[in-house]
Parts: structure tokens; sequence; C-alpha cells
């Protein structure tokens, strides 16, 4: 799908990742919302290690990265649990969120 697939890599990748739990949801559309949810965990996850946020972090700059889905179904943007504003906060932000779905 050519740029396309630049996108899509990375929702199979969190597919493949989250597969066991995925596979526990039999409703199709709730499947989905999932997916959404956890692409959005792993992507913040992604994004705090990148050398932008980690040189902002280490230079004591103020910086937080949040974690939101936005809902088709009702137009509310939702908080995954994932504001993270320190390196360190990144695997116990990354795994409370994972235990809150």
């Amino acid at each position: 799908m050519g740029l396309a697939d630049n996108w899509l890599r990375h929702i199979q990748d969190v597919m493949a990742k989250h597969d066991a739990r995925l596979a526990k949801v039999a409703d199709l559309p709730n499947r989905i919302d999932l997916l959404c949810e956890l692409n959005v965990i792993e992507q913040v996850a992604n994004v705090c290690q990148t050398t932008i946020v980690r040189d902002a972090w280490e230079r004591q700059q103020p910086l937080s990265v949040h974690g939101w889905v936005y809902g088709l179904k009702d137009g509310l943007v939702r908080d995954v649990g994932t504001t993270i504003a320190a390196a360190d906060e990144v695997a116990p932000a990354y795994e409370a969120a994972l235990a809150a779905l």
C-alpha cells in the first residue's frame, strides 16, 4: 500500500505483541477499540524513547507525553492513563495502563 505500510506496520506489531489479550475479546468492535488503546499505550512508550524527549528530560525541561484515544462512536477523547513527565515514569505508567485495560 505504499506509504501507508509505514503506518500499518506499527499496528501489526502491536497486534502481534498483544495477540493473546486481543484474542480474548470476541466482539470485533470491542477488539478494535482495545487495539486502538493498546496502540496508544505502545506509541506513548515509543515517543518517550526518542532522543528529543529524552534530551528534554535530561535538561530538566518540563515535558509530558499524554496518551489519548478518540472515540468515533461517541466523539469523546479518553485518557488511557499514560501521562509521562520523566524517564523513570515510562515503565510504571506503561504497566499501569496495560493493567487498567
